[in-house]
C-alpha cells in the first residue's frame, strides 16, 4: 500500500465496469456508455472515438488500432485492424529517389485500418447501436473541449509539420500557424462532421466513398501512390493470440506484424535470467535493459508482415532459441556485441474497459507519430498516418518497403490470464518502448507484488537512439551510478510512455484500475 503522505494516487475499485484511459474526457465516455447499456467493447470504441477529437496528435481516424477482447467464459480474441502500404508501393523508386521514409515523407502513408476495426469488433460483440458510440465524440468536435496540459505540451512540439507539411493541417489543427495552449478551448467540426458519417454510414464511404477519394487525392497532391483499390481492400482480421507463461500468469500478445512477440521474448528471457537470490534494484535494471537489447534485436531482424516473415513464432519462442539469446546475457556488464535497434517514435493511445459480465477489452489506436503524416484532407480532416515510416529500405529483408505489406507495428495490447481467465486487461504507450513498457509493469505486479497503480507509476529507463539509457526522474543517482559501472551510458531525463491496467479479480469480481501519471488520463467505474 502507498505512502499516503506522499504524492500518488490509488487504484480505482468498482464493480459494475471500470475504464482507464489517457485523458479525462475519454474515460467520462467510456463510463456512460457503461452505464446507458453498453458493453466493454462498446465503450471501448467509444472512448477512442472521443480520443480521436481531444487527442487528435496521438491517435485518429486515419491510424490503425488492434484490440484484444477476452469474453467471460474466458475465450480470447486478437483483432489486427493495420493497414497495408499502397499495392504500387516500390522500393527500388525509394532508393533510386534516396528517399528519406519517415513521418514526413507522404510514402509513410498507409491504408487507415482503425475505422474498419471498429466496425468489426462493434459488429461482432457490441450491444449499443452503433451510431451512440460517436455522440460524445462529434458534441466535442462541435462544440469543443478544454486542452489539458499533456494535450498542449504535445501539440506544440508538431507545430512546424502542421503548419508547413499540409493546407489540411494548417486550417484544422492549428489557430492560424500556432498550437492551442493549456485551458483554452479547440474545436474540430470538420472531423466531427466526418465522425457523424461513419457513424450513420459505417465504414462505407470511408473506403468506397467520397472520403475515401478525399484520402486517396490528398496523398496524390503529395506525391504518393494511394489508390482507391488500395482503400477498397482493406481488412481488420481476426487473430490467435500468442503468448508465454511469466510466474504462474499467461501472457497473450497480438502476433506480427505487431511487436508483440518482442514482449513475449523479453519476458521469457527475464524469467530465464532471473536469479536465485534476491537482486537489487541496479541488477534488476540491468538484467531489464540487456534482455531488452536481446529481445529488440530479434525483433528487428524477424519481426514484419507475416506473408513475407523468414522465421515462425513458434520458431523465435522455441526452448533453444531462447536460450541461445540467455546465453549473450552477462549478469555484471552490458554486452557491446547486442546489436541495439534504434527506437521508432511514439505517438499512441491505449485504452482498457472491463464491465459487469466481466468482459475486457485492451485497445491501442494511433496515428503512429504525432499527427501521423500531417497530410490532413482538406474538407473531411482525417489526419492521415505515417505508419510505413515503420518499414525498412533494406532489399530482401522481410520488412521491406513493398507493395499491399503490412509494416512492422509498435502499438500492442495486451491481456494476462490465469487459469485460463483474465487476470489483467493492459497496455503501455511510447512506439518502440512498448515491449520494454509490458514487461516492466507485468514484473512489477508479478514479482514485486505492485497494485495496478504502483506498477504503473514506477520510474522507467530505457535507450535512446544513440544508445543512452534515459533514467526517469524516480531512479535513483547511486543506482545510475551501478549501472554506469556495467558499462551502461546513463543520463537522467526521458518520459517512457504511458499506461492503463485493470486487474480482474474473479473470486469478489471486484476490479482495480490504474492509469498512467505521465499522462492527463484516469481510471474510473461505478
Amino acid at each position: 500500500m502507498r505512502d499516503f503522505a506522499l504524492p500518488g494516487r490509488s487504484p480505482v475499485y468498482a464493480t459494475n465496469g471500470l475504464a482507464a484511459t489517457s485523458h479525462p474526457l475519454a474515460t467520462t465516455t467510456a463510463i456512460q456508455v457503461l452505464r446507458d447499456g453498453g458493453n466493454a467493447v462498446d465503450a471501448a470504441v467509444a472512448a477512442s472515438a472521443t480520443l480521436c477529437v481531444v487527442e487528435p496528435y496521438m491517435t485518429g481516424i486515419g491510424g490503425d488500432c488492434f484490440a484484444i477482447v477476452a469474453e467471460p467464459d474466458g475465450s480470447i480474441h486478437g483483432l489486427n485492424g493495420s493497414g497495408r502500404s499502397p499495392a504500387a508501393a516500390d522500393l527500388d523508386r525509394l532508393i533510386a529517389d534516396n528517399t528519406v521514409l519517415d513521418e514526413n515523407s507522404v510514402h509513410s502513408v498507409t491504408v487507415p485500418g482503425a475505422v474498419k476495426a471498429w466496425e468489426a469488433l462493434h459488429a461482432r460483440f457490441g450491444a449499443m447501436d452503433f451510431a451512440r458510440l460517436f455522440a460524445d465524440a462529434i458534441r466535442y468536435g462541435e462544440e469543443g473541449f478544454a486542452i489539458s496540459p499533456r494535450v498542449a505540451r504535445d501539440w506544440l512540439a508538431h507545430h512546424a509539420r502542421l503548419r508547413d507539411n499540409s493546407p489540411g493541417g494548417r486550417q484544422f489543427l492549428t489557430r492560424e500557424g500556432d498550437t492551442p495552449i493549456v485551458g483554452s478551448m479547440f474545436a474540430l467540426p470538420g472531423l466531427a462532421a466526418t465522425l457523424r458519417k461513419i457513424a450513420h454510414n459505417g465504414s462505407a464511404d470511408f473506403y468506397t466513398g467520397r472520403l475515401a477519394e478525399e484520402m486517396v487525392a490528398a496523398v496524390g497532391t503529395a506525391g504518393g501512390v494511394l489508390s482507391m483499390d488500395d482503400m477498397g481492400a482493406v481488412s481488420a482480421d481476426w487473430i490467435d493470440t500468442i503468448s508465454v507463461d511469466y510466474g504462474g500468469v499467461t501472457i497473450h500478445e497480438i502476433p506480427p506484424n505487431g511487436q508483440g512477440l518482442t514482449a513475449l521474448v523479453l519476458l521469457d528471457l527475464l524469467a530465464r535470467t532471473r536469479p536465485d537470490a534476491a537482486e537489487d534494484e541496479a541488477q534488476r535494471l540491468h538484467r531489464l535493459i540487456e534482455c531488452g537489447r536481446l529481445a529488440y534485436a530479434v525483433r528487428d531482424a524477424y519481426v514484419s508482415d507475416p506473408q513475407a516473415a523468414t522465421a515462425t513464432v513458434e520458431q523465435v519462442l522455441s526452448d533453444d532459441h531462447i536460450a541461445e539469446l540467455a546465453g549473450h546475457f552477462d549478469p555484471a556488464l552490458r554486452n557491446e556485441a547486442i546489436r541495439l535497434p534504434t527506437p521508432p517514435a511514439a505517438d499512441t493511445i491505449y485504452l482498457t474497459v472491463v464491465d459487469r459480465d466481466l468482459r475486457a477489452v485492451s485497445f491501442i489506436n494511433s496515428l503512429y507519430t504525432g499527427f501521423g503524416s500531417a497530410i490532413v484532407t482538406e474538407d473531411s480532416a482525417i489526419a492521415l498516418q505515417s505508419r510505413g515510416a515503420c518499414f525498412n529500405l533494406k532489399p530482401g529483408h522481410p520488412n521491406a518497403y513493398g507493395p499491399a505489406k503490412r509494416p512492422l507495428h509498435t502499438i500492442i495490447p495486451a491481456m494476462a490470464t490465469v487459469d485460463g481467465r483474465p487476470r489483467w486487461s493492459f497496455g503501455v504507450m511510447g512506439g518502440a518502448y512498448q515491449p520494454m513498457g509490458h514487461a516492466h509493469v507485468l514484473a512489477n505486479m508479478v514479482d514485486r507484488g505492485m497494485d495496478e497503480q504502483e506498477a504503473l507509476d514506477d520510474a522507467r529507463i530505457f535507450w535512446r537512439e544513440d544508445g543512452v539509457v534515459e533514467a526517469e526522474t524516480g531512479i535513483a543517482e547511486a543506482t545510475r551510478e551501478q549501472l554506469r559501472a556495467r558499462g551502461h551510458q546513463v543520463v537522467g531525463g526521458g518520459l517512457h510512455g504511458g499506461g492503463q491496467i485493470i486487474g480482474i479479480d474473479h473470486e469478489t469480481s471486484v476490479l482495480a484500475g490504474g492509469s498512467d501519471p505521465r499522462k492527463d488520463g484516469h481510471a474510473a467505474g461505478y
